[in-house]
């Protein structure tokens, strides 16, 4: 990066968990970061240390109406990422994943930026295969509970290709895999925040189904690193690009090791599976290492420990 011309970055959703994350490394790299947010799911403490800093601009706005401004590259992360979230409001779910694309692509055209679209494992649905490489075109139910959010994403990424394929627009497309670490809602329903917080409270640990589905969890450091990498990469290199931690857990082997880091004697209940619950999932990334020169490098109990450490400190604020 030029340090006299720095780059332009939007960052859609940028109050959330994951874009909080990604607006700070931006910002610490030099380059003017403008934060769009509806606050949602986002939230303005999750941004607040950023609000001094020169190279920092929030903007309060929902990309299912069109935004206008002069940037280089645009991150869209705009859309809730936990099924409760995103199951409450399934329509508006939806349209935050295709209307918000279609405007974040048109203001990509119109300035001629690289546009980063964060799609997701979930469009892989249940899978057929394991573990899931770019080319599976996935097992989705198009009309449960989870589609909002399967297919909306799905359907982004549709029209990503159709405007590159059509306008020769530069874009980016990764699929991310279950992404954790400080920032997370303590209530967003997703399961390693969950864990957590009721083994802090010394609440039951509620395991849904008999605890053998797997998942594969990425410390949310690694997962910025692979976005960064992604998005300044050659302009050929489009994706779809998996980003995600390949080591495997299950659902109870999940518990237990967080059990052990909070030395809770809370228990596990068993609870019946969610309706299109995939069973497995485990990202192939072998595409992220060859074109990106990335992997995680967190593992599972060290990312656990710096999460634990973070909601420590929130519940104790709540408690106050």
């Amino acid at each position: 990066m030029d340090p006299l011309h720095p780059t332009r970055v939007l960052v859609t959703g940028g109050a959330g968990f994951l874009g909080s994350h990604l607006c700070e490394r931006l910002v610490r790299e030099g380059n003017d970061v403008i934060c769009v947010d509806n606050f949602y799911t986002g939230s303005k403490s999750n941004i607040e240390p950023l609000l001094t800093a020169s190279n920092f601009e929030f903007i309060r706005h929902d990309i299912t109406f069109p935004l206008y401004l002069e940037i280089d590259q645009i991150y869209n992360l705009a859309c809730p990422a936990s099924p409760p979230r995103y199951q409450h409001d399934p329509i508006q779910t939806t349209k935050t994943s295709v209307h918000g694309a279609i405007n974040m692509l048109g203001l990509a055209k119109r300035v001629n930026a690289c546009i980063l679209q964060a799609s997701t494992s979930e469009v892989y649905g249940d899978p057929t295969i394991h573990p899931q490489t770019e080319d599976y075109w996935g097992n989705v139910n198009p009309i449960g509970l989870r589609s909002c959010y399967d297919e909306g994403k799905r359907c982004a990424e549709t029209l990503f290709f159709d405007y590159h394929r059509q306008v020769d627009l530069s874009i980016k497309v990764a699929r991310i895999f279950n992404t954790y670490g400080p920032r997370m809602d303590s209530d967003d329903g997703r399961v390693v925040s969950n864990f957590i917080v009721q083994a802090l409270r010394g609440e039951t640990i509620t395991i849904y189904g008999n605890g053998s589905q797997t998942r594969s969890f990425c410390f949310v450091d690694d997962l910025v690193d692979g976005l960064i990498r992604l998005m300044n990469s050659p302009k050929e290199i489009t994706g779809p690009i998996n980003l995600g931690n390949p080591g495997e857990f299950t659902m109870l082997a999940l518990a237990e090791v967080i059990l052990e880091l909070t030395q809770s004697r809370s228990t596990i209940e068993h609870r019946p599976l969610p309706s299109d619950d995939p069973t497995r999932r485990r990202p192939d990334i072998s595409m992220a290492g060859k074109h990106l020169d990335w992997e995680p490098h967190v593992q599972l109990r060290q990312g656990l420990e710096r999460t634990i450490a973070y909601f420590e400190k929130v519940l104790t604020k709540e408690t106050r």
